[in-house]
C-alpha cells in the first residue's frame, strides 16, 4: 500500500516502547492502512502483554476523540498526546516522544531493518523483536560492567 499523508510506500512500523526504550509491541502492517486503524491493534496487543498500564503518550497521528474514548472504555487507560507547541518554528525536542525516535533510530542500526526484505508482516515483525532483543542485552551487559567498574 501508499500512504499518501507520510508518503510511504510499502510498510509502516508501529511500536510501543517502555520510559526506557525497550520494544514492548510492535505491528507491522501495509502502509495505505490509517494509523489510527493500526492504534487499536498495537494497544490491544498491549493490553495482551501488560494489564497494568495506566497512561500511554502517542503523537498527533493517533488523535481522535474516538480513540481516546476506545481506550479508556476497553483497558481504563489514559490516551496522552503530546503535540508540538504552537509559534515555535524549526525544530525542537517533544517530551515523551524522543524516547520513541531514539529507539527506532537504535533499530535503524540494524542492517535487516534498513529494508523491507520480508514478505510477510509477521517475518518482519519477528526482526524488530530480533534487533530489539539485541539492544536490550547490550543495555543490561553495559549496566552490569559499570557496576562492577563502581564497586571494585
Amino acid at each position: 500500500g501508499f500512504d499518501g499523508g507520510k508518503l510511504v510506500k510499502g510498510r509502516k512500523r508501529h511500536i510501543v516502547v517502555d520510559t526506557m526504550g525497550c520494544v514492548l509491541v510492535v505491528c507491522v502492517h501495509a502502509a495505505n492502512i490509517f494509523d489510527g486503524t493500526a492504534a487499536r491493534e498495537v494497544i490491544a496487543r498491549l493490553f495482551l502483554l501488560l494489564q497494568s498500564v495506566k497512561i500511554i503518550w502517542t503523537d498527533g497521528a493517533y488523535a481522535g476523540a474516538e480513540l481516546i474514548e476506545w481506550v479508556f472504555k476497553q483497558f481504563a487507560c489514559t490516551l496522552t498526546l503530546v503535540r508540538k507547541q504552537t509559534g515555535r518554528k524549526g525544530f525542537h525536542v517533544l517530551p515523551r516522544r524522543w524516547v520513541v525516535e531514539r529507539t527506532f533510530a537504535w533499530l535503524g542500526r540494524s542492517r535487516r531493518l534498513s529494508k523491507d526484505y520480508e514478505r510477510k508482516p509477521t517475518s518482519s515483525e519477528s526482526q524488530v523483536y530480533l534487533a530489539s532483543s539485541r539492544l536490550l542485552l547490550r543495555q543490561i551487559c553495559n549496566n552490569q560492567v559499570r557496576y562492577k567498574l563502581a564497586a571494585g
